[in-house]
């Protein structure tokens, strides 16, 4: 099955913190099992724009009380394109996770960035 998610959300702590990010990703799924194939997100700050590409990703459906709560993912990304306070991102690849925490909900979680970046 061919699955297509747009989704928004806000960042809350972090490098990140404060923006607004606007996406869409593209995931296969074999039964609980996906992998993802295109993500493209849109990272926005009141002085800063960058723009992410998936670079690999892996999916997980994740049950509670025998229903599914959501997905656990995890992956690389790159930031093909960023400017103004967010420009020290453009050209690094950072690895995220995601767990489900709620009905419709999600948290993303960037790691590994690269020491530049974590100085702004």
């Amino acid at each position: 099955m061919i699955v297509s998610l747009q989704y928004t959300c806000h960042v809350a702590d972090g490098l990140l913190k404060d923006a607004g990010i606007t996406a869409v990703s593209v995931s296969e799924w074999d039964s609980e099992k996906g992998r993802y194939l295109a993500s493209l997100d849109v990272h926005r700050t009141l002085e800063g724009y960058a723009v992410g590409q998936l670079l690999e990703g892996d999916g997980s459906s994740v049950m509670e009380d025998n229903r599914a709560a959501g997905i656990a993912a995890a992956g690389k990304t790159v930031f093909k394109f960023a400017s103004g306070s967010l420009a020290a991102l453009s050209g690094k690849t950072v690895k995220f996770t995601t767990k489900p925490v709620g009905s419709r909900r999600f948290e993303l979680e960037f790691t590994d960035w690269p020491e530049a970046s974590q100085t702004k």
